[in-house]
């Protein structure tokens, strides 16, 4: 069966980015796909900071990675990048751990400021972890979210944008 892994970049439990994995995860199931998730806070932070490869806690993500055909990372973007501490994540990955690997970037910010975080921050990095099927990124800013008591909601627009680009990570991972 065809697996995704869906990595949330956030440093916060409640967020826009978990919002766009959370609407990733119902397409890609209603499509078929298996689907898996790991977060920058499945892990010890001392792990992550001092960047400890042999850690225990990261054999199971990096299985996880092996096994997908896909990935969809979302992150927040901070002083126009992707969080630091999903870049310490993805420092713990193989030099090709991305090789073959559909890729789709999401990322959240809070203006149109940081628009090309995805293409000049993120994209580098998962080129550099041998990703070449790197879809067009999804950039979502703060008033394309509603804010409720459990968290966020996608306004419709960017429900079309996401919806659009999941099609295309779909067509590539299904066989």
């Amino acid at each position: 069966m065809t697996r995704v892994l869906l990595i949330n970049g956030s440093p916060t439990p409640v967020s826009r980015s978990a919002a766009l994995l959370d609407h990733a995860r119902t397409t890609l199931e209603a499509a078929g796909i298996e689907v898996s998730a790991a977060s920058i806070l499945d892990f010890p932070a001392e792990d992550l900071i001092q960047a400890r490869f042999a850690s225990d806690s990261f054999a199971a993500f990096i299985a996880e990675v092996a096994a997908a055909s896909g990935i969809v990372v979302s992150t927040p973007v901070y002083k126009a990048s992707f969080s630091g501490g999903l870049k310490a994540l993805l420092d713990i990955l193989p030099q090709e751990a991305l090789l073959g690997k559909a890729i789709l970037p999401l990322a959240s910010a809070g203006t149109l400021s940081h628009l090309l975080a995805i293409d000049y921050a993120l994209k580098p990095v998962l080129s550099v972890l041998g990703a070449r099927d790197i879809e067009q990124g999804v950039f979502a800013v703060d008033d394309q979210f509603e804010k409720t008591d459990g968290g966020y909601l996608l306004r419709p627009e960017l429900v079309e944008r996401l919806e659009r680009n999941l099609g295309y990570l779909i067509s590539r991972v299904q066989p």
